[in-house]
């Protein structure tokens, strides 16, 4: 590391401590517990209700479905379990595709895994980190046939039937025409959103796009139960059987024990939604903080050769985590290694998921953006300062 990046890695580490008010370690984002979590914990506790059944649950579907202005929520146990019956509901199987992206969670490959379908990776954006409607558009024109509406791969000769695209760090993707591409052909539209609960696109809210949105509440986002998630849906049939699905598939009966299909015990506990619906309270608050400490981010990163990424257009991001982007790998990695060493907590992206031993061999478009972003994120500290 020559003088010039040190000195600048420092002055950025102490930027960073400053702000946070503390010199001991800063955690990238640790959660905050600041309303009612403790009395609607107690009240779960008391009433013995703490397990998948219980008015917190149906408290917290009937929040989140105002908040985002979806018709239908239903809880589950985490984020990966929301897209993984998404994705059931869009009826995959071994002969299906999913176009999603290479910059995301492996969460969102896991699930398409679970039902025997095959990835398909699209490039990005670099403006929004998430799928690219243009390169999305382009693989389809050249790769594709639609026939008795469906989308056929003529190289797999398999169906494309669903997309995923992933609103990253909170940052809103070009979700509407991503719409528009997935409309025409026919394919089933499923918006991860589980890092961007309170982002807004065109005043709407992330995750009510497509047929179905899903978020996360684990541990390190910007609401938390410890774990959770949740399918949202404008869909009344799509939700009814995600609720059902999500319930071991048991046909209500005041006693019997009959199931109808195959189904899965992901329904969120009672406990978990007693915190979430707290910190529900909350969010508006955290999210005023946390665009706020983007804006004295951005102030501050004017001064450096560092590059702030800002909400994209048309968008209202929640900075989730907070992105900067480096000249390149080299510089990354000396970043990463001195934040981490002087007591700042900071990650690089993602791993692309074509790289991963397991998803090297699906097919891709050309990954250029994916790969300079990967080559050049770094998130840092995001929690609500106190």
């Amino acid at each position: 590391m020559n003088e010039n990046n040190g000195n600048q890695n420092l002055a950025v580490i102490n930027f960073i401590k400053s702000i946070y008010s503390k010199n001991q370690f800063i955690p990238l984002h640790e959660p905050r517990f600041l309303g009612n979590e403790k009395k609607y914990l107690n009240e779960c506790i008391d009433s013995t209700f703490v397990s998948s059944a219980g008015k917190f649950v149906d408290e917290l579907e009937e929040k989140i479905a105002k908040y985002t202005g979806a018709k239908y929520v239903v809880a589950t146990g985490n984020g990966t379990s929301a897209l993984h019956i998404s994705l059931i509901l869009a009826n995959l199987d071994k002969n299906s595709e999913v176009i999603t992206q290479p910059l995301t969670f492996v969460a969102t490959c896991n699930a398409i895994s679970y039902c025997n379908a095959k990835p398909i990776f699209i490039d990005v954006d670099t403006d929004t980190m998430g799928l690219s409607p243009s390169a999305l558009r382009s693989f389809l024109e050249n790769n594709t046939t639609v026939k008795n509406k469906q989308c056929i791969n003529n190289k797999t000769k398999k169906v494309i039937k669903a997309c995923v695209p992933m609103h990253s760090y909170g940052h809103p993707c070009r979700i509407d025409k991503i719409k528009e591409i997935c409309d025409e052909y026919y394919i089933f539209l499923i918006e991860d959103a589980a890092e961007s609960l309170g982002s807004m696109y065109k005043y709407k809210h992330t995750g009510t796009f497509g047929q179905i949105g899903t978020i996360s509440f684990n541990g390190n986002k910007i609401i938390t139960a410890g774990g959770g998630g949740c399918i949202i849906t404008n869909d009344k049939v799509l939700a009814k059987k995600a609720k059902h699905l999500t319930t071991t598939a048991k046909v209500p009966h005041r006693w019997d024990f009959n199931h109808d299909m195959v189904g899965y015990n992901y329904r969120m506990p009672n406990l978990n939604a007693a915190l979430l619906v707290a910190q529900l309270e909350k969010l508006n608050d955290f999210i005023t903080n946390k665009r706020n400490l983007a804006d004295h981010y951005e102030k501050f990163f004017r001064n450096t050769d560092f590059i702030f990424f800002k909400e994209p257009v048309n968008s209202k991001s929640n900075y989730w985590l907070n992105v900067i982007l480096l000249k390149n790998k080299k510089q990354r990695d000396e970043f990463l290694d001195f934040s981490n060493k002087n007591g700042v907590m900071t990650r690089p992206a993602w791993k692309l998921m074509n790289e991963l031993e397991m998803f090297k061999d699906c097919q891709v478009s050309d990954l250029k953006n994916a790969k300079y972003l990967e080559n050049r994120i770094v998130n840092i500290p995001s929690s609500i300062r106190l």
